[in-house]
Parts: C-alpha cells; sequence; structure tokens
C-alpha cells in the first residue's frame, strides 16, 4: 500500500470534490450545514464557484480519494486562515488522513503568510477537540452558535487555534515520530 498524498484542487478538479463533498453529506448529515439534496443539484458553474472560494485539498491513497478539507479565511482578519469542511471516507479513518489535511492546510496557510489558523468544533465533540489540540491547536475565548444542529456535539462551537508563527516557548509535540504542522518529523 502507498502513501497517503495530499493535493490542492484547482476549478478544474470540480467533479473530483464534488464526488466526496456529496458522498460525505451522504454518510454524515449530521456533520455538515449543508444538505446532500441541495448539493447535489448544483450545476458546474456553481462547483466552479466553490473551489474559488477557498483552497480545496484532496486526501488519495492509490488515487483512490480518502477525504476533504478546505482552508479559507476569516472574515473579520485577513491574518487568519480557517479549516473547514473536514471529511475523511469511514474505511480511510484513523489512518492519519485529517491529520495529513489539515497538515496541508496549515504549511498553505504558513506559506500564504498567515498568522494563525482557526478549527471550530463543537464543544461537546471531545474527539475533533482532542484531534486538533493534537495537533497544535489551542482552545481560544471565541464561541459562536453552532452552524450544525446536532445534539451529541453541542449547541455551541469553540475556536480551536493553532499559531502559525515561531514560538520560542512552544513544548515540544507529544505526538513522538508523528508528522508536525512544520512538515518534519519528530523523533
Amino acid at each position: 500500500m502507498s502513501d497517503i498524498v495530499v493535493e490542492v484542487l484547482n476549478a478544474d478538479d470540480w467533479a473530483t470534490y464534488r464526488a466526496v463533498r456529496l458522498s460525505a453529506l451522504e454518510e454524515s448529515p449530521q456533520a455538515f450545514t449543508a444538505s446532500y439534496a441541495d448539493e447535489s443539484q448544483m450545476d458546474e458553474s456553481a462547483w466552479r464557484d466553490r473551489m474559488q472560494r477557498a483552497v480545496r485539498f484532496l486526501a488519495t491513497q492509490d488515487s483512490k480519494p480518502l477525504g476533504v478539507a478546505s482552508l479559507g479565511l476569516d472574515g473579520d482578519d485577513p491574518g487568519v486562515g480557517e479549516v473547514f469542511g473536514l471529511y475523511v471516507q469511514p474505511p480511510a479513518r484513523n489512518q492519519g488522513v485529517s491529520w495529513r489535511l489539515v497538515q496541508a492546510a496549515a504549511e498553505r496557510a504558513r506559506s500564504d503568510g498567515l498568522r494563525s489558523l482557526h478549527y471550530w468544533v463543537g464543544t461537546e465533540n471531545a474527539r475533533a477537540i482532542a484531534f486538533a489540540a493534537n495537533f497544535g491547536f489551542r482552545p481560544a475565548g471565541e464561541r459562536r452558535q453552532t452552524r450544525v444542529l446536532n445534539e451529541e456535539f453541542g449547541e455551541q462551537e469553540i475556536a480551536m487555534v493553532l499559531s502559525l508563527q515561531a514560538d520560542p516557548g512552544a513544548v515540544p509535540n507529544p505526538n513522538r515520530g508523528r508528522v508536525t504542522p512544520s512538515g518534519g518529523a519528530q523523533s
């Protein structure tokens, strides 16, 4: 089995993104604000437009799509990015796909000159909070009403924030041997 590859999609890759996105909406409707019924009716031009509003990442293995994530700008601060729409196909979960997608988004955000990255998670979504914390995101004081009505994840979301700037006082990543947000492996 080959390595997981993460690539940036462009507008011409709209059909690939559409297929994974619709799969996500069908398999995990409770995790998204959009619905399969609405998005499956969107035409090519709407999908192409969507591809240009954010950076879209696709994880594959042996050319098979495993998951997607998106990187956009925070509307209030042009120095802050946001990871959203993170989804991994069920058979590929717990294999590091989410990590690789968020890593690619963080690397792109850093190369684009962003100071920090937000990842909004439900206050009751312990798995997402733990994933973000293990990656290096820290809870911020920002909260908002959840955009997804899902009792399991809570009624509010909290912003998990990842600094993309060098922090001389940072504690080393406890996940020794895993790939860090900067792309290097910890030993």
